[in-house]
């Protein structure tokens, strides 16, 4: 099964996930299929924070691929705000 869940990256302490699309049956770290976007918890002022492909989401999505419980809060929260600054 085909999955978009999140693949952390960055120091110790300072944590950067990359929003990736995989085989559910890879290692966390492993060999990715597709990489849709990122996502900084830390992020400073002029950083961005979150930045998501939403297409190659939908895409992925309707070839089968499920998104991980926090993957799926994010894509949310990533519509919302998109929608706020139209």
């Amino acid at each position: 099964m085909v999955t978009i869940r999140l693949t952390r990256r960055g120091a110790k302490n300072s944590p950067f996930y990359h929003v990736v699309v995989t085989d559910s049956r890879k290692r966390q770290g492993g060999l990715s299929l597709e990489n849709v976007g990122f996502f900084n918890p830390v992020a400073r002022k002029g950083e961005t924070k979150l930045k998501l492909d939403l297409s190659r989401i939908e895409h992925w999505q309707g070839l089968g691929a499920q998104q991980s419980e926090r993957v799926r809060s994010l894509v949310r929260d990533y519509r919302k705000q998109a929608q706020a600054s139209v």
